[in-house]
């Protein structure tokens, strides 16, 4: 690993060996961010984690570049769903949480799509409010 790098920015995969992301990885990084959003609006904004998740378990083991992006996902999403169910409190109890639940969802949604967006472009996106509980 070159020094000037972080362990989490050490990409290319298990079987080429290639120090750079292929189009495949691109595209399942991408999709790892992606799939996110068609989660959320499937399981009403608590299924954002379902396709990172997948992602991670099928295909982290093959390619660093994948599982670096479906971590990242993965913990934006749990971060979103409590965001979601903080929201659904609030609904019940002072009627703050839609427009709480509309804050959090819309950023979901923008940060989704920036980072599918950095995945396709082969660079690794760090969310700007994550909490990072998987590894």
């Amino acid at each position: 690993m070159d020094p000037g790098q972080r362990e989490d920015q050490q990409f290319g995969t298990f079987i080429t060996g290639s120090p750079t992301a292929t189009q495949d990885e691109k595209t399942m990084g991408m999709l790892a961010h992606l799939g996110s959003i068609a989660g959320l609006i499937v399981g009403a904004g608590f299924l954002g984690w379902a396709v990172p998740l997948f992602l991670m378990l099928a295909k982290g083991k093959e390619s660093s570049f994948i599982r670096a992006h479906a971590v990242e996902s993965l913990n934006f999403q749990i971060t979103t769903t409590i965001g979601m169910a903080i929201s659904g409190i609030l609904v019940c109890a002072l009627g703050l949480g839609v427009v709480t639940g509309a804050i959090v969802f819309l950023a979901s949604l923008v940060f989704s799509v920036i980072a599918g967006l950095k995945a396709n472009d082969g660079e690794l996106y760090r969310y700007p409010v994550n909490i990072r509980l998987v590894k």
